[in-house]
């Protein structure tokens, strides 16, 4: 039974997207106090630097260009590398990169061979509700 209704889980959480049978799985206790406890903690400063993004835009909409911060030259500049690429991800002549809302399609890829898979919640799967949970119980079977 899916309910549309925001369900409230427990003190200061509720879910709004409909919860239909499975999601428990992906939204459970420890997953929503996971992140009612990251909103709590950075809620106002994500909400500020939305607010500075927009204000940016504003600037490039009017014909300001991007550039550097001056408080990060030293890192540009300075002489540092990364962490080698990890063994699991030298080869990757054949990668296949696919959606997660259908639960056929990732067993396939994951039965073709190929050397890498990238589940994509992202440019491949409209971000919909039911496509975000129902692509994460995809990955959980």
């Amino acid at each position: 039974m899916s309910t549309s209704a925001a369900t409230k889980i427990a003190d200061g959480i509720a879910v709004k997207g409909a919860m239909k049978p499975g999601y428990e799985r992906v939204l459970t206790p420890d997953a929503l106090a996971f992140v009612a406890a990251i909103e709590r903690k950075f809620g106002e400063r994500r909400r500020e630097l939305l607010a500075a993004r927009a204000e940016r835009q504003k600037a490039f909409d009017a014909g300001v260009l991007p550039d550097f911060l001056p408080e990060t030259k030293a890192i540009r500049e300075g002489d540092w590398k990364v962490a080698p690429i990890p063994k699991d991800l030298l080869d990757r002549r054949t990668e296949i990169t696919g959606p997660v809302d259908n639960r056929k399609m990732v067993i396939n890829a994951l039965n073709s061979g190929a050397q890498s898979y990238m589940t994509d919640f992202e440019d491949a799967a409209a971000p919909t509700w039911d496509n975000m949970i129902g692509g994460q119980i995809n990955m959980m079977a």
